[in-house]
């Protein structure tokens, strides 16, 4: 995952919350949790990155604490919060 390219789903829409975000899928009315604001960070930044790598070190997300997010990321794409892009 860390090479591929990924965005926010275009039928989710994020709303800020002091623990992060909660992020609301349109189409299948699924609702998950970004438990912090460095997730939400990373998965903004998704869409303007060449890789999720990329992504992780523009938000500044420690090289050790990567797997977690990874996880994480891996869960919103199951939960198709996210989905991959194509490259350009």
């Amino acid at each position: 995952m860390l090479a591929e390219q990924w965005r926010l789903d275009g039928s989710v829409a994020l709303r800020p919350e002091p623990f992060g975000a909660l992020a609301y899928h349109f189409g299948t009315r699924k609702l998950s949790f970004l438990k912090t604001p460095e997730l939400v960070d990373v998965v903004r930044r998704l869409e303007q990155s060449p890789s999720v790598e990329a992504a992780l070190t523009d938000a500044g997300v420690p090289e050790p604490h990567w797997p977690a997010y990874v996880a994480a990321l891996e869960g919103l794409a199951t939960g198709g919060m996210i989905s991959r892009r194509d490259p350009a």
